[in-house]
């Protein structure tokens, strides 16, 4: 541990949407002091000016080059996929003490050819992929203390695999015909996605896009093979919403036989009883992304339809935070033995 008592940390892409929260929630973190912030275009400007709420005097952004890696021991990525593994590559083995949390894709997919296909780039780094380990947070625990690599998931998959995987691994659901229709804040695309998305009216109307092909799917199919070891057939309809932050998947499930929509949210209430995050509400209850919005929370809600064994559970997140910058602190505290919700409450 750092000089009193604070682990020393630099954000590398500290002007994103999510490397802005990320700084704002390490900002307010009583085990954390920031050393370095880092941006490739805002070189020497102070980080206030692109986020108000940050209060604390910060150091002013830097070039990740310039970073002084021996006083560090967190290095967090928040950068375009690609490249985060040319970066963690070239200082892994100097810098030995240190850990690394990646916001991107890199080493979020085990197999560096089915990265190729669906992010269009080789992957540099392929020897390190082994010695990182994909963590959502509830479902990975302390094994996330034996990896300095450290992959932070998609927030898709986040909102997704919190609420199926319990049920899944139970074989309280079946496996086929899962259908999961998800709703994004536009946030999640990023600071270019009005060059991402041409669609017309795009920030009044809501578009659904990516149907067959979402690159999320390679994550979510890979973590429900290593979590549920069975194969497991869904659809996914993501859709983006005119709203900056916040995350709604519909997902609906065919229960087992036996099973109805009670037994499930107590196998969820049960699986999660220890989690600081994640509220199980009431059977039944609506659900939107609002309560959420702005915190590390999940919440979860599972409804009876007009068919008895057809259910619907409604998962809420915030994308930006659950779903990244706030999931990756959540990390880095199990990785240092801090309280989990140190600084995320």
């Amino acid at each position: 541990m750092s000089l009193m008592n604070k682990i020393k940390v630099a954000v590398i892409g500290a002007t994103g949407y999510t490397g802005l929260d990320l700084v704002y929630i390490l900002s307010k973190h009583p085990k954390v002091k920031i050393i370095h912030l880092c941006a490739s275009k805002s070189v020497g400007k102070e980080i206030f000016l692109f986020d108000k709420r940050i209060k604390k005097k910060l150091p002013k952004i830097t070039s990740f080059q310039k970073l002084n890696w021996k006083l560090l021991d967190v290095v967090f990525l928040s950068l375009p996929n690609g490249e985060a593994q040319k970066i963690i590559k070239n200082n892994f083995y100097k810098y030995k003490n240190i850990k690394f949390i990646d916001l991107s894709a890199d080493f979020r997919i085990n197999d560096s050819n089915v990265y190729l296909k669906n992010y269009k780039k080789k992957h540099l780094a392929k020897d390190f992929i082994k010695k990182s380990i994909y963590s959502i947070s509830e479902l990975v625990g302390d094994s996330i203390k034996k990896y300095r690599i450290i992959a932070n998931p998609g927030c898709y998959p986040t909102s997704i695999q919190l609420p199926l995987m319990p049920l899944l691994k139970k074989g309280m659901i079946e496996n086929n015909y899962i259908t999961i229709d998800s709703k994004s804040g536009y946030s999640g695309a990023g600071k270019n996605f009005e060059k991402k998305f041409k669609h017309k009216n795009l920030l009044t109307s809501t578009f659904a896009y990516s149907t067959k092909n979402h690159r999320h799917i390679c994550e979510i199919d890979q973590e429900f093979k290593k979590f549920i070891r069975k194969k497991i057939s869904y659809s996914f309809n993501p859709h983006l919403l005119p709203t900056f932050r916040g995350i709604l998947s519909s997902i609906y499930v065919i229960t087992k036989k036996s099973i109805n929509a009670k037994k499930l949210r107590n196998e969820l209430i049960k699986f999660y009883k220890k989690s600081k995050f994640i509220k199980i509400l009431k059977l039944n209850s609506e659900l939107g992304s609002g309560n959420v919005l702005n915190t590390n929370n999940c919440e979860i809600s599972v409804c009876e339809t007009r068919f008895k064994n057809k259910i619907v559970i409604f998962c809420a997140i915030d994308n930006l935070i659950k779903g990244a910058s706030g999931q990756a602190v959540q990390n880095m505290n199990i990785l240092f033995n801090f309280k989990e919700t140190l600084g995320l409450k």
